[in-house]
């Protein structure tokens, strides 16, 4: 696969020590640059996935009229944590 570049980015002084600072042994800035580009692109990504479903969400529950209460939707949610937590125990 073809590699591209990312526009090269000015910063205060402190910012790019600050940065530096953090470098894992054998990290470079160039790698915790990219590291942290992609955790925020998929970061964005699950954000507007999550939106995209709530919007979706909402168009079918004017469609068929059904809404759920909080502690409906709560309700459902601690059983599916409870239904998952007795499956962890019974694996250990």
């Amino acid at each position: 696969m073809k590699t591209a570049t990312l526009p090269s980015l000015r910063v205060e002084p402190a910012l790019r020590e600050a940065a530096e600072d953090l470098l894992q042994n054998g990290e470079t800035l160039s790698g915790f640059i990219e590291a942290a580009v992609r955790q925020q692109v998929r970061s964005r990504q699950l954000r507007d996935e999550f939106i995209k479903r709530g919007l979706a969400s909402l168009e079918d529950t004017k469609r068929t009229g059904m809404y759920y209460t909080a502690e409906e939707s709560l309700g459902r949610l601690d059983a599916i944590l409870a239904s998952h937590q007795t499956r962890t125990k019974h694996r250990t």
